[in-house]
């Protein structure tokens, strides 16, 4: 079911892949007499899906005629209500229409008058502006038994549930850990910026793949975690990555891209601290660049098309202090995150950061201490760590307008 779009306004004062199941193959068995109880379980099962999927159709049909009322046959009362909010929400936030690109079924169980079903549902979206993204989530439906019919009494997206507040302490990993956390030797240094970069050559994909920090909430600030190409020797710069932002004792974490000079933007794309985030960039057509971000852990996905002048100057594996308006936000203690993964594509060929050439970037506060500091590369040329250090992060100026810069 096409849930809300949660938008995060970021002020620092005020402060989910395409699940593939597969083809299910059925094997041929020696026939057998099925049982009535069978039979009608079966029946049932199918009785369940086909309600999901009218229910789907009908809130498709419900967007686009503006006639709420096609939603109500397939869900209870609350529901309904709910259903009338999201669509509401989603035409406030630009929505221009939506359409259901697939569905694949997890598990459905019914018991008397209640059922649950799992459906990884894959969505496209076209917002007033002409852009549009495809995502994939699981998609978890109660339903009941009302006057003899099966109708939705809620539907949960596991992967679009808020995250704690973290430790600064680096999760449990859930991929093989090939980094190293031996310092790199500094070749640049920035106020904002550390991780690596690469240059020399015409850049036309990135690919990295991190692990989401969990983030002490105790410190006030931000970070965020990117791969991007352009924005070292010109102002253009196409990224896309993952953030957290600390305030009041709580930490906020979500998914978003940015093309400057534009302003960033929040995608639909659930993160948590310890997830695998893999995120690629790359230029189909002239100036057509396709952004794919998924969540390895929870399977969703988000996926962009968008036109960008780039000078396809460099590639970058970034850790970042956010700025904000005409100064940078203090670096929260992320404790430390790890790429892998990492390649890009330079005059039509697909290369580790170690075949690049890649060079190491250090963050510095105003005392010149650094604050953020990559590790060498790992033995597979693609991997590395950032890590906190323990000396402050410094803020230069203020204002409220979120902007990330080289």
């Amino acid at each position: 079911m096409r849930r809300l779009l949660v938008v995060l306004a970021i002020a620092l004062t005020s402060c989910g892949g395409q699940v593939g199941l597969g083809s299910v193959v059925q094997q041929l068995q020696p026939p057998a007499v099925a049982t009535p109880a069978a039979v009608a379980s079966d029946t049932t099962i199918e009785s369940v899906k086909a309600v999901i999927e009218r229910a789907n159709q009908a809130q498709q049909k419900a967007f686009t005629s503006g006639d709420a009322s096609l939603m109500r046959e397939n869900a209870t009362a609350a529901y309904y209500d709910e259903l009338t909010r999201i669509n509401s929400d989603l035409a406030r936030g630009g929505v221009t229409s939506f359409t259901l690109v697939r569905i694949e079924w997890g598990d459905v169980t019914v018991s008397g008058t209640t059922a649950v079903a799992t459906a990884y549902e894959t969505w496209r979206t076209i917002y007033s502006d002409g852009s549009q993204d495809q995502r994939t989530d699981r998609n978890d439906y109660a339903l009941v038994r009302d006057s003899g019919a099966w109708k939705i009494q809620a539907d949960v997206q596991p992967s679009a549930q808020g995250a704690t507040p973290g430790s600064g302490t680096v999760p449990a990993q859930t991929q093989p850990d090939t980094t190293t956390t031996r310092p790199a030797r500094i070749s640049d240094t920035s106020s904002n910026w550390s991780g690596y970069v690469a240059s020399g050559g015409t850049y036309t994909s990135v690919t990295g793949t991190w692990i989401v920090p969990q983030v002490g909430a105790t410190t006030t600030g931000a970070d965020a975690t990117w791969v991007g190409i352009g924005g070292v020797s010109g102002t253009d710069l196409i990224q896309a990555g993952t953030q957290a932002t600390v305030s009041g004792g709580s930490v906020t974490y979500e998914a978003w891209t940015e093309m400057l000079p534009d302003s960033s933007r929040t995608v639909s794309l659930a993160v948590a601290p310890g997830d695998s985030v893999t995120v690629s960039i790359t230029e189909q057509t002239s100036g057509d660049w396709l952004i794919t971000m998924v969540n390895n852990t929870t399977k969703s996905r988000y996926e962009r098309t968008v036109r960008y002048a780039s000078s396809r100057s460099s590639a970058e594996w970034i850790q970042e202090a956010p700025s904000a308006g005409r100064g940078i936000i203090p670096l929260d203690d992320f404790g430390a995150v790890r790429f892998t993964g990492g390649s890009a594509v330079r005059d039509g060929k697909t290369q580790s950061l170690s075949a690049l050439g890649a060079t190491a970037v250090a963050m510095i506060n105003r005392a010149g201490q650094a604050i953020a500091q990559p590790s060498t590369l790992g033995a597979d040329g693609s991997s590395f760590a950032v890590t906190r250090t323990s000396a402050p992060g410094s803020v230069q100026g203020g204002g409220r307008t979120f902007r990330r810069r080289p």
